[in-house]
């Protein structure tokens, strides 16, 4: 199964609403897994305020608001 890794912080409702919208398009097909950039000084510096941010394979997907195709395509069969 892939996982998708949503960079993220603490109390940001973009990043909950982003999270809330993704739900239902990876439920069965991928894992989500929240990265708070608080906790290393390099991603915070890398995302900042961009933030939320969907990565899958080092790629990046989609920010806000969701890039619903982008993650489709991403989880497609083909993709690999």
């Amino acid at each position: 199964m892939k996982t998708l890794r949503l960079f993220s912080r603490p109390e940001c409702h973009l990043c909950d609403e982003l999270a809330a919208a993704l739900d239902p398009i990876i439920r069965g097909r991928a894992r989500l897994e929240i990265v708070n950039i608080d906790d290393d000084l390099a991603l915070k510096k890398r995302y900042g305020l961009r933030i939320p941010v969907l990565v899958g394979d080092a790629q990046e997907l989609s920010a806000y608001p969701l890039n619903t195709a982008a993650v489709e395509a991403y989880l497609a069969p083909e993709h690999g």
